[in-house]
């Protein structure tokens, strides 16, 4: 009996360390096949992360083995299921927070536990926009932050692009659009800054209450005179190493940082913390406990089928324009929603 000549996919491959040049398009790569537990999904787009231009680059504190597809935020239909997979069947439409074998593919696997379904309202660029963006920001204002309706919160980079020129500091890209969105549906005043006109607008569409250029000098006095003197509760920090110690100094009584993005150390003043009993708490999404992953999805699914999660989709490239999408996400001048591969 002939052998089967197996299904080939498109899919983007990193041998060697180094810059965006190093992500090769192959048209003969294997079609993977879902284990125990795990899912094949037929991807039709993927977001594009800046922690993956640090991955390609070499300089992140994890390798993977080369070669390797990058990609974790994909959204597309199952198009099979491994042994003991309960919740999902062929044809499901889903996104995911996670993959095995890269999403930067045609064909990705996953383990069924990262997994999400996508409602009929989303399109796949909007899923390939939820996974780590929305599932920081449900971590950062409830795992660690512990937000609670009618307090304040401050969203620094709140329109989600990179207004500071600083690349590193993207990594928490398109989180704080989450971060307004999801804050606002669930009972918090919410204020936000950007750094040009258009972010401003972009982040009182999202649901912030009040928006703040951090551009401008004095805007902190500006952002102290909207809680009217008593300073915020929670401040969602994307720039530590520029605004930690302006971040304590606005906080309330018990306030709260949490540290989404920075870029490098600074210098802060402990008694800013002993005056107010403040906490500086940092935020991992990697360190999310099975029961957390789980609380992080009912509250996203509510917010679909709710309707204010509504992911802001920026660029779109298709798969041979991976290498810009690298590019661009590091030079990214401004607020522009989240970078997608379509395949």
């Amino acid at each position: 009996m002939m052998a089967t000549t197996p299904k080939l996919m498109r899919a983007i491959r990193v041998s060697e360390f180094g810059g965006p040049s190093v992500l090769k398009l192959c048209s003969n790569i294997p079609v993977p096949n879902p284990g125990q537990k795990q899912v094949l999904i037929h991807v039709h787009a993927c977001g594009v992360n800046p922690v993956e231009t640090y991955i390609r680059s070499g300089t992140y504190a994890r390798k993977p083995s080369l070669p390797y597809t990058p990609g974790t935020d994909v959204s597309g239909v199952v198009e099979a299921v491994g042994d003991r997979v309960q919740l999902l069947q062929a044809g499901d439409r889903v996104f995911t927070t996670a993959t095995e074998t890269g999403g930067y593919a045609e064909y990705t696997v996953v383990s069924e536990d990262c997994v999400h379904r996508l409602p009929g309202p989303l399109d796949y660029k909007q899923g390939a926009a939820i996974g780590i963006p929305y599932c920081t920001a449900y971590r950062a204002l409830f795992h660690k932050a512990h937000a609670k309706a009618g307090e304040t919160v401050l969203i620094h980079g709140a329109s989600g692009g990179c207004l500071w020129p600083f690349p590193w500091w993207c990594v928490s890209f398109q989180v704080g659009v989450a971060a307004c969105q999801m804050a606002r549906a669930l009972g918090l005043r919410v204020l936000g800054t950007a750094g040009t006109a258009e972010g401003l607008e972009l982040v009182l569409r999202n649901g912030a209450h009040q928006a703040f250029n951090h551009k401008e000098e004095g805007y902190t006095s500006k952002i102290m005179d909207a809680t009217k003197g008593q300073g915020v509760n929670v401040i969602v920090e994307m720039l530590s190493n520029v605004n930690l110690s302006n971040d304590l100094q606005m906080l309330a009584y018990g306030g709260r940082v949490t540290v989404v993005g920075s870029r490098g150390p600074i210098e802060i003043n402990p008694r800013d913390t002993m005056a107010k009993e403040s906490s500086i708490i940092g935020v991992a999404l990697p360190c999310a406990t099975v029961e957390e992953k789980a609380e992080c999805a009912a509250a996203l699914f509510a917010g679909m089928d709710a309707g204010w999660l509504k992911p802001a989709v920026g660029k779109q490239y298709t798969l041979d324009m991976a290498s810009q999408a690298h590019i661009d996400i590091i030079d990214c001048p401004g607020a522009s929603g989240k970078m997608v591969l379509t395949m």
